[in-house]
Parts: C-alpha cells; sequence; structure tokens
C-alpha cells in the first residue's frame, strides 16, 4: 500500500530539519559522556540497541502479531530516541547530557544498524510472499543523508553560530513534536476506516511494549548502581522512540502504510505514559532531594 505522495515528501524533509535541530543542540564536547561515564552510556546502548528490539520481538509472538503491523513493531523499536526523549528527561529530572549522547550516538549508528536487521527480520515477521525488498545499501545512503548529514551541519552551525543555535534549539524541539502529531493525524485520516480494527489489534501490545520498556530502562540503571538521574536517562530513552524515522522508514522506503500504523499507535501511547512516568520520577527526585 504506497503512501500518499505528500507524505514521501514531507517525511523526509522534516526529518531532515528534526535531525539538524539536534545537530544544533550538540557539541563535540557533548560525546565526552562517552568517556566521562562509559558505565551508563554502555549500559544506555545496549539497553536500546539489543535489549529493546528483543522485547518487541518477545512481544509480537506473546500478542501472535503478524505482518505488516508486527514488522512496524519491530521497525519502530530499531530507532533511537528523538529530541522527545530529551525533552522528557528533563521534565522527569533525568541525566539531560547523557540522554543527549545516546540519542545522539544510537541516531548516528541507525543507518547502518537499521535496513540490516530489517532486512534479517522482514522474513521472519512478514511470512513467505509477503516480504518486501529493501536495498540496503541505497537505504543505508538515504538514511545517511537524511539524520546524519543534517545532525554534522547542524554542530557545524552551533560551532560558527551559537547564539543563533541557542535561539533555534527550543523552537526545534517544538517542530519535532509538532511534526510528529501531524503526521500521526495523516496516518489516521490515511488509514480511518481500518484504524479502529488496527488499533484493537496493536493497541495493547504498543501499550505493553512502552511500559514495559520504561520500567526494563529504569530497573537497568537501578540494578547497576547508576544514580537516579542517569537512570531516568535511560528508561526514557528505551522507552521514547523515533516515531518520525520509522513512519519514514515504513512510508517512504518500504512504501507501506500499515507498517506505520504501530508507530502512530505507540507515539500516541508514548506521549500519555512518558507524561505519567516523567512526573512520577520527578517527584521521586524531588523527594530524595529534600530528604538528602
Amino acid at each position: 500500500m504506497k503512501a500518499d505522495l505528500v507524505i514521501q515528501l514531507i517525511l523526509p524533509v522534516s526529518l531532515f530539519i528534526i535531525m539538524l535541530g539536534m545537530g544544533l543542540s550538540l557539541k563535540p564536547n557533548d560525546f565526552k559522556q562517552v568517556l566521562s561515564h562509559p558505565k551508563a552510556v554502555a549500559l544506555g546502548l545496549f539497553a536500546q540497541m539489543v535489549l529493546l528490539p528483543v522485547m518487541a520481538y518477545l512481544v509480537v509472538l506473546a500478542f501472535d502479531l503478524n505482518g505488516a503491523l508486527a514488522m512496524g513493531l519491530i521497525i519502530l523499536a530499531l530507532c533511537p530516541g528523538g529530541t522527545t526523549s530529551n525533552l522528557y528527561t528533563y521534565l522527569a529530572k533525568g541525566d539531560i547530557a547523557l540522554s543527549v549522547t545516546l540519542t545522539s550516538v544510537v541516531s548516528l549508528l541507525a543507518p547502518i544498524t537499521v535496513p540490516l536487521v530489517i532486512v534479517a527480520m522482514m522474513g521472519i515477521i512478514m511470512g513467505e510472499g509477503q516480504s518486501i525488498e529493501l536495498p540496503v545499501l541505497k537505504t543505508i545512503i538515504q538514511l545517511l543523508v537524511i539524520t546524519v548529514i543534517p545532525i554534522c551541519i547542524g554542530m557545524m552551525i552551533n560551532h560558527y553560530k551559537p547564539v543563533f543555535s541557542a535561539r533555534a534549539e527550543k523552537p526545534m524541539k517544538i517542530y519535532s513534536v509538532v511534526i510528529l502529531l501531524f503526521i500521526i493525524l495523516m496516518v489516521a485520516l490515511k488509514e480511518r476506516d481500518n484504524m479502529a480494527g488496527y488499533f484493537a489489534q496493536i493497541g495493547l501490545a504498543a501499550l505493553v511494549l512502552n511500559i514495559t520498556c520504561l520500567l526494563m530502562g529504569y530497573g537497568i540503571g537501578k540494578l547497576a548502581k547508576l544514580n537516579q538521574a542517569q537512570s531516568t536517562a535511560i528508561a526514557i530513552e528505551v522507552g521514547f522512540q523515533n516515531g518520525t524515522l520509522a513512519m519514514m522508514i515504513s512510508l517512504t522506503l518500504l512504501e507501506n502504510s500499515e507498517m506505520a500504523i504501530a508507530s502512530t499507535c505507540y507515539c500516541i501511547i508514548m506521549f500519555m505514559t512518558g507524561a505519567l512516568f516523567a512526573r512520577l520520577l520527578s517527584r521521586q527526585s524531588a523527594g530524595q532531594l529534600q530528604s538528602a
């Protein structure tokens, strides 16, 4: 099922702008987090790049999902956290530097890891005769152009025009949320006749995956004896995904709007559960400060 031309044009351009905005907020020093807190960064990367996709596959099996809806959930799980995860980490009083580092590193790796895993999982998830061919090299190049290059451009602008970058950071974050909501609305309108049925099939699975990942990320941090702020950052990074990237892959690269349903449902749920989770952790952090 092909995506509308308007979505095919809006999505890549919007994602480019969003990743440019991410780059505007980054400096080379931000990546020192990898060296200064290697344990937290390594744990966050492992949780997001390994445990999250594994958990998504287990949810697919547990709910007996198949076809495009199941593949859409896997694609979402392969995507990095977006700028929204950084915003919610701030609201939850988490480690913003760690959140930004994890988002950035995974975003730089995603153009290579995502296509490779999609190709590996497509036959398993979709079944014989339903798989969609994805040219790996072409996809890697496309994702590099849409994600990594704008991040690098944004970092260069930040280096030479720091005042402009500081002013643009907040509007860019607002834009990323607005465009994600707009794309969700576009997908919902396109699939309006089937949306209720799709949500019934995958809504609960998306909710379970989201809550499980939030708790898993937080629990792993605590088990590893990371501090409260670091555990909060990892939890939100694992629980929040770049829905715009997931929808772009589904709608423009794979040209399948049904796959985008998983991202649509997950993002709607993510905003609500994330707000509740951030509020609870913020209160917990405030309580710990008062008792200290």
